[in-house]
């Protein structure tokens, strides 16, 4: 089927030269009627979108000339209804970091527009306890998830809830050993076609909950899981709910980690984290990290509990189940969030790295701002940073050299023709893309790092240029530094 596949150029890039950018991109928003337009030939590749990714069914002898159908007939993939045939999964080229050619295999209707396609037309007559097992495929939480992995070279990898097997198929390429585990059996089988039909070599499947599968074994270089992560009431469906009370699948995950990871090794994933009446929602997440662990969290949206009830009723179907039965399921909804308290739900990042340090690094923050994918190497120097400034006293810091890091410009802000702007921003093209406000000290010291000087004798400069006393400005500059380094505006020069 690979051969058959890279001969149609059944692959990402055939299928943007095939549909165009525009149905493209449509079809990642789950709407086929662009791609239909555009496979309305007999091309093999035309025939093969048509099957597995539309799921329409093909004329035998169509599907005979793209792919060895017999075969693939015997073996599950296709399905013979008189003349036609039609697919009995979804494959979903997807092309890997270094130009690879891969599929990911999932249930019908799962793969074309993400998540939402569990609720889709394809699905939504599935019997309640056929759609509880199903496997998606490719959207737009795991490809974020693969996106902001450490792709560093490990020993040991761990995928959790691996679902269709993405995140295996990635670790494969830097992991000497991956294990992928999922509550689902028929994940597992999904996760070995992926890894089949992409060329990667094989992972070890468990079944099994949470780390149960791999408790007692040695520790893993990196633990990445894209989780059951809604907070819901009940478990009705098992690729999203985790069956746990509000958000204690994640804090588990999370709280556990330390117990499975090599000394330097990171545990990343999604999740989903309740907001409370009265509480602070960093100080919550914080406690979630184990001892001996550095941690960086980020929150990328928050819903109010009616969005999302809403949005999780719609992604199971709920919507086409009649007037009195979605009310019913939207209640069950506000009631369990109310009894807990809940008054909002974010949605975010978390990475984990077992530092052994004594003042580990939590950092929790707030950023609903667009970034730049993929972000592993953002997430490796943020970790550098911090172990930096932990080892770094004010001294040290102020006989030390920085340069300014790549991409950052200067943005004044204030009434036109006005002799001095009303203040100065650094803002980052790259990475998280961040922002922050400084000072004319902080602007100057910012552009004359270039690595030469050390940070102090910049300050002497400026302090002589503006007219302030060299000891005050050293006094008192360390820790804006702080902050500029901490946020990667500010690279350390070894």
């Amino acid at each position: 089927m690979r051969e058959a596949f890279l001969a149609a150029a059944f692959t990402a890039d055939g299928l943007l030269g095939l549909l165009g950018a525009p149905a493209y991109a449509a079809l990642a928003r789950g709407e086929t009627v662009p791609a239909l337009r555009a496979t309305r030939g007999r091309s093999p590749l035309e025939t093969l979108v048509r099957l597995f990714l539309l799921q329409r069914p093909v004329p035998y002898g169509r599907a005979s000339a793209a792919l060895p159908v017999d075969d693939c007939l015997a073996e599950g993939w296709l399905l013979r209804d008189g003349e036609e045939v039609r697919a009995c999964v979804d494959v979903r080229p997807y092309g890997g970091p270094g130009g690879e050619d891969w599929w990911i295999v999932s249930d019908l209707g799962c793969a074309v527009g993400g998540a939402g396609g569990a609720g889709g037309a394809a699905t939504g007559r599935l019997a309640e306890e056929d759609r509880a097992s199903l496997v998606l495929g490719v959207g737009g939480a795991s490809t974020t998830l693969a996106g902001l992995t450490v792709r560093t070279p490990a020993g040991r990898a761990l995928d959790l809830g691996t679902g269709s097997g993405l995140q295996a198929l990635h670790a494969a390429q830097h992991a000497t050993r991956v294990t992928a585990t999922d509550v689902n059996p028929r994940a597992l089988g999904f996760t070995r076609l992926t890894l089949a039909l992409s060329g990667a070599h094989e992972a070890d499947l468990r079944q099994g909950s949470l780390y149960e599968p791999v408790a007692g074994e040695e520790p893993f270089d990196l633990i990445v899981s894209n989780p059951p992560f809604v907070i819901s009431p009940g478990a009705r469906l098992t690729y999203r709910d985790g069956g746990m009370a509000g958000d204690d699948l994640c804090r588990t995950l999370v709280r556990q980690s330390a117990e499975h990871l090599a000394d330097g090794g990171y545990c990343q994933l999604l999740a989903n984290w309740e907001h409370r009446e009265g509480e602070d929602w960093r100080a919550r997440i914080r406690a979630w990290v184990p001892p001996g662990c550095d941690a960086w969290i980020v929150q990328r949206e928050v819903q109010d509990v009616s969005q999302y009830a809403e949005l999780w009723l719609r992604d199971a179907g709920d919507h086409r189940a009649g007037p009195e039965a979605y009310a019913a399921r939207y209640e069950a909804w506000l009631e369990e969030f109310e009894a807990r308290g809940t008054t909002a739900v974010g949605f975010g990042w978390i990475s984990v790295r077992k530092s052994g340090s004594v003042r580990p690094s939590v950092i929790a923050e707030e950023w609903p701002h667009p970034v730049e994918q993929p972000l592993g190497d953002t997430v490796l120097d943020h970790f550098a940073r911090q172990d930096f400034l932990r080892r770094t006293d004010d001294a040290a810091l102020l006989a030390g050299r920085f340069r300014l890091a790549d991409g950052v410009v200067q943005e004044q802000v204030g009434p036109p023709g006005a002799e001095d702007p009303e203040h100065v921003l650094l803002r980052q093209n790259r990475g998280m893309r961040r922002a922050t406000k400084v000072d004319t000290v902080g602007a100057g010291f910012a552009g004359a790092c270039d690595g030469t000087l050390e940070a102090g004798r910049i300050l002497d400069a400026i302090a002589q240029l503006v007219g302030e006393d060299p000891v005050l400005l050293r006094d008192r500059t360390p820790e804006a530094v702080r902050l500029l380094v901490a946020q990667g505006f500010l690279i350390p020069v070894r």
